[in-house]
C-alpha cells in the first residue's frame, strides 16, 4: 500500500477547501456584503457623507480587501485543478466585480463604480443554497414569462381599444389614445382606485360595469394567478434539480465512504440472511421407529453377500 505524499500546494488546497465548506466562512462573507450595502446606502445622505466621508471610504476599502481575500481562498481550494475555479459562474462573477474597479477607464467612471459596488449585493445569492434555488427558479421562469407578457399585452390592448370607444370622449386624459388607455389599465392591475373608476365610468355608460368587472376577472385575477403558478412551478423544478444534484454529489464529497444504512434497512438485511439460512438447513431427520424400518429394509440378504 503506497502512501500519498501531500505537497504544500495540496495541503494549502485542503485547508482552503475546509474553510470554504465551513459555515462561518459563508456567514462572514454575508456580513461583509451587508456592511458594504449599508455603507453604499449611507453615502446617499449628503450631510452624513460630509461628516463621515473618510470613514465610509475606509469601510469600502476594507470590504474590498475582504472580498479579495475570499476570492483567493476560493481559488486556493481549486489548486489541484485551477480550471474548476473558472467553471463556476459565481467565481467568475466575483472576479469581475472585484477586478473591474481596478481597471483603467473604469475607476474614473463614478457611475460604473457605483453599479459595480451595487452588484456586490448580488453575491448574497451564492452564499446560501436556498437563495440560489430562488435565483435558478426565476431564471427558469423567464421563457414562460415571455408568453405571459405577450398574453398580457394583447389583453391590455383589446381592453384599451374598448376603453377608448367607451370613455375616450369623456376622459381624454386617461382614454384619449390607445397608449393612455393601456397605461390606465396597467395601473388598475393593482385594483387601486377601482371603485372610483367604476363610479366614474357608470356616469358615462351602463356598459362600464360589464367592462370593468370583466377586466378585473380576466386581468387582475386570472393573469395574476397564472403568473404566480408559473413562478411556483419554476421554483419547484429548481428545488428538485438542486436536491438531485446534492444526492449525486454526496458520495463524491464524503471521504469516509457510503453512509450508514438505516435501522430499517439493517433489519431487512437480517431477515434476508435468516431466510437464506433456513433454506440451506438439511431436511428434518425421521423419527426413531421410521429410522428403524429404514435400517431393516436396507439390510442385504445373506445369499446375496
Amino acid at each position: 500500500m503506497t502512501n500519498t505524499v501531500r505537497t504544500p500546494p495540496h495541503r494549502l488546497a485542503d485547508r482552503c477547501a475546509e474553510w470554504v465548506a465551513a459555515p462561518w466562512f459563508n456567514i462572514t462573507s454575508f456580513v461583509v456584503v451587508v456592511v458594504n450595502a449599508v455603507a453604499l446606502g449611507l453615502e446617499t445622505y449628503r450631510q452624513l457623507t460630509a461628516v463621515a466621508g473618510p470613514a465610509l471610504r475606509t469601510v469600502e476599502y476594507a470590504c474590498l480587501a475582504l472580498f479579495v481575500v475570499e476570492l483567493l481562498v476560493r481559488f486556493g481550494a481549486h489548486l489541484r485543478a485551477p480550471g474548476g475555479f473558472f467553471r463556476d459562474r459565481w467565481n467568475v462573477f466575483d472576479l469581475v466585480i472585484v477586478v473591474a474597479p481596478l481597471l483603467p477607464g473604469v475607476r474614473e467612471n463614478v457611475t460604473v463604480l457605483r453599479l459595480l459596488r451595487l452588484s456586490r449585493i448580488v453575491r448574497a445569492f451564492r452564499l446560501f443554497p436556498s437563495l440560489q434555488v430562488i435565483l435558478v427558479g426565476i431564471r427558469r421562469s423567464l421563457p414562460g414569462l415571455g408568453s405571459f407578457l405577450l398574453v398580457t399585452v394583447l389583453l391590455l390592448y383589446g381592453y384599451a381599444i374598448l376603453g377608448w370607444m367607451l370613455f375616450g370622449v369623456a376622459y381624454p386624459d386617461r382614454y384619449g389614445t390607445v397608449g393612455q388607455a393601456m397605461l390606465t389599465l396597467f395601473l388598475l392591475l393593482s385594483l387601486d382606485g377601482i371603485t372610483d373608476t367604476l363610479e366614474a365610468g357608470r356616469e358615462v355608460t351602463d356598459w362600464a360595469v360589464l367592462y370593468y368587472v370583466s377586466y378585473m376577472v380576466a386581468a387582475c385575477y386570472l393573469l395574476t394567478n397564472l403568473l404566480v403558478g408559473l413562478v411556483l412551478t419554476a421554483l419547484q423544478e429548481a428545488h428538485q434539480e438542486e436536491t438531485a444534484a446534492a444526492r449525486v454529489a454526496r458520495p463524491a464529497v464524503d471521504p469516509e465512504g457510503p453512509a450508514e444504512p438505516s435501522i430499517r434497512e439493517q433489519l431487512a438485511r437480517l431477515h434476508q440472511i435468516v431466510d437464506e439460512l433456513e433454506r440451506q438447513l438439511p431436511a428434518r431427520e425421521p423419527d426413531p421407529p421410521e429410522r428403524a424400518r429404514q435400517v431393516s429394509g436396507s439390510r442385504v440378504p445373506a445369499g446375496d453377500r
